[in-house]
């Protein structure tokens, strides 16, 4: 599948990580991907997430996942009679 109007496809991005480019920014050094309008930027990213690499390198923040707040059942019934 081509990532990048370049002519960049998600084989020669994987093919690049093999090599051992391990991020977003030695990809765009590389391939030269996501560096005219930036539209590819998310499809490189998500092909990096795919292959391993995005855990530490592509360039994400990684938000710690919301803890719910736990009610117990009574209680929401009591503040919706009220």
């Amino acid at each position: 599948m081509i990532v990048c109007v370049k002519s960049v496809s998600d084989r020669k991005i994987r093919a690049s990580i093999a090599e051992g480019v391990d991020s977003f920014d030695e990809l765009q050094f590389e391939l030269e991907v996501a560096l005219c309008c930036g539209k590819c930027a998310e499809s490189v990213r998500d092909v990096m997430m795919q292959s391993g690499v995005c855990a530490s390198r592509c360039g994400l923040e990684h938000a710690a996942p919301a803890t719910a707040q736990v009610i117990p059942l009574t209680t929401f019934y009591e503040c919706k009679a009220a």
